[in-house]
């Protein structure tokens, strides 16, 4: 199994990513890895979101994984690192690893099982080549 790399992205908390405990709602943590995967297929992999739209090709999240070490809060700043673990046929799992940037502290970890899918009848598809050459950096 080859080891991939890792890239990492900052994402501020923003005051609506906040709940009525003053501190980043659960459900952010996923917007938060989402945010950076976005960053990173076009930053670090070359090859954006609209490129696989392009291709009539999209992403859809089959199972994931959270577990919170410590909370965010307003005012602070995740980075969110992450990396492909595995891809196989039709999927990517994707691990992550949110800090907090100020002090390095681990947020949260994690990972999301991505299936590739048409856009045209929403089915699971085989990635191609091209593609697993491109993210298996």
């Amino acid at each position: 199994m080859p080891d991939f790399t890792a890239f990492k992205s900052l994402v501020p908390v923003r005051p609506d990513d906040i709940d009525m405990n003053r501190h980043v709602h659960n459900s952010k943590y996923n917007d938060y890895v989402l945010a950076a995967r976005y960053d990173q297929m076009e930053r670090c992999y070359g090859m954006s979101m609209d490129a696989f739209i392009e291709r009539g090709l999209s992403w859809v999240v089959r199972a994931s994984y959270i577990e919170h070490k410590r909370p965010l809060h307003i005012g602070d700043t995740a980075e969110v690192e992450t990396r492909v673990e595995e891809i196989e046929g039709r999927s990517v799992k994707v691990g992550f690893l949110i800090t907090k940037e100020a002090d390095g502290k681990a947020v949260a970890k994690g990972w999301l099982d991505y299936v590739l899918v048409s856009l045209e009848n929403g089915r699971p598809q085989t990635i191609p080549e091209d593609i697993v050459a491109i993210y298996s950096i």
